[in-house]
């Protein structure tokens, strides 16, 4: 198997007006398509992320809540590039949105740090 990268991740939110104003008007992520479908009550709103990446933001009546604990099993986190951390983690703060301290990736040596989307799902900030 070859694959040229990731197309898409899927979000699953509780609040979609919430999600959906945090994805696209915190975050930035403009709206590709936004689709009710009247027989699952539920709003799919394909977001871009970046030229070939994006974010399917799905509503669903009554979903269960998530394991929000990253060391669960399943997806650990999202992570987001970025190419100055420290203006990203200030636009964050300026919009209320609370973020972990800057830390370097002992591996690496890039700076990262984390913060929450409405529904407590952990996303990471990436310096490039």
């Amino acid at each position: 198997m070859k694959t040229t990268g990731i197309h898409h991740v899927a979000i699953i939110c509780s609040d979609y007006v919430r999600s959906k104003k945090f994805y696209v008007e915190v975050l930035g992520f403009s709206i590709i398509q936004e689709t009710f479908r009247a027989e699952r009550n539920s709003y799919k709103l394909d977001l871009k992320v970046a030229e070939n990446t994006q974010i399917e933001l799905f509503s669903f009546p009554n979903p269960p809540e998530r394991v929000s604990n990253p060391e669960a099993c399943g997806l650990r986190h999202l992570a987001f590039e970025v190419d100055n951390i420290k203006q990203t983690v200030d636009y964050l703060k300026s919009h209320d949105v609370e973020v972990e301290n800057i830390r370097v990736d002992e591996i690496t040596a890039k700076k990262f740090t984390f913060f929450k989307d409405p529904d407590n799902l952990p996303l990471e900030i990436y310096e490039g």
